[in-house]
């Protein structure tokens, strides 16, 4: 497993400089193997989605987000396989969004280059990795390993035991379905409603790679290994991190799982309760999602979502139907 991982680490150093950001350069590399048994691997920098690119540009903000995709983010939502057990190098310490994603995604092996912890970038936001990031980890049972590439070494930061299992309180519901149409999307949706309340869910239908249809239903809910069942717990667990927060919006979360499971979206049955974060919907540009149903365009997490929602639909980046 080293000699693949040091193979996929040098594969993350030689593109990191094609990464476009001016000062924070960013590469990942995601690696596994099929469902056929074959090995993959795909590579991707920190950037700014094309569509951003183009309309909105480097220097303005999606409402508070900024306008890039971080490379971890990007692999995992351009991935085609399943990624349940995959593993990823990546060239720096990774923040608690990427760890969110990493850990809702299925990925279970980080590998990040020993230099990474020299940068400057690092040094400033240290303190998230160790006290967000790594804990996130650990709930989720991922191990995590830097490599020294000129030693060609493994240190090993976090080891999770092989019988360890995740708490996961609020699992994503798959329910198979016969056929896709409108009237099934909004019976789902309508039965989500129900169930959920005043809470805020998403719901997408989707085929898996066996060709089976179902209907996805997730919402908001802090990130797999935590529970949300303990009062103490959950208050610490809604208290935002600065910019950060161990709670997984559910637009993220389905996203995640569609490669998680390697599910294929039906591009028009994508609906959200309420508007999705500024940093979603800059994933889902990122993720080459085109459109998103709305069920509360006055409602968000916060003002900036609505305000994201706003410039990327003026520029018709994203469909809000």
């Amino acid at each position: 497993m080293i000699s693949d991982a040091l193979t996929h680490m040098q594969n993350a150093l030689d593109i990191v400089e094609r990464s476009p950001h001016p000062t924070n350069k960013i590469a990942a590399t995601l690696f596994g193997m099929t469902n056929e048994g074959e090995d993959f691997a795909l590579g991707c920098t920190n950037h700014w989605p094309d569509p951003i690119y183009e309309k909105v540009g480097t220097q303005q903000k999606i409402g508070n987000s900024s306008g890039t995709i971080h490379a971890e983010t990007a692999c995992i939502l351009k991935s085609q396989h399943a990624l349940e057990g995959a593993s990823i190098c990546i060239t720096d310490p990774f923040c608690p969004n990427c760890a969110k994603n990493i850990a809702e995604a299925g990925i279970k092996n980080i590998y990040l280059d020993e230099d990474g912890f020299d940068k400057d970038f690092f040094k400033r936001r240290g303190n998230h990795f160790e006290k967000m990031s790594m804990q996130i980890c650990e709930r989720a049972g991922i191990n995590v390993y830097a490599l020294n590439m000129l030693t060609k070494n493994r240190r090993v930061i976090l080891e999770i035991a092989p019988d360890y299992k995740p708490v996961e309180d609020s699992p994503i519901i798959a329910e198979p379905i016969e056929s896709i149409n409108e009237g099934i999307f909004n019976q789902i949706i309508e039965t989500a409603s129900e169930i959920n309340q005043r809470r805020k869910f998403a719901v997408a239908l989707v085929k898996s790679p066996r060709g089976n249809n179902f209907a996805l239903i997730a919402r908001a809910h802090a990130v797999v290994g935590y529970s949300m069942h303990k009062p103490e717990e959950a208050l610490d667990l809604l208290t935002p991190r600065g910019k950060y927060s161990f709670i997984q919006e559910p637009v993220n979360r389905l996203t995640m799982y569609l490669s998680r499971k390697g599910h294929t979206l039906y591009p028009d049955y994508f609906y959200c309760s309420q508007v999705p974060t500024a940093r979603e919907q800059v994933n889902l540009v990122g993720g080459g999602f085109k459109r998103i149903t709305i069920g509360n365009t006055q409602k968000c997490r916060d003002p900036e979502g609505i305000k994201a929602m706003e410039q990327l639909k003026s520029l018709g980046i994203l469909d809000y139907s």
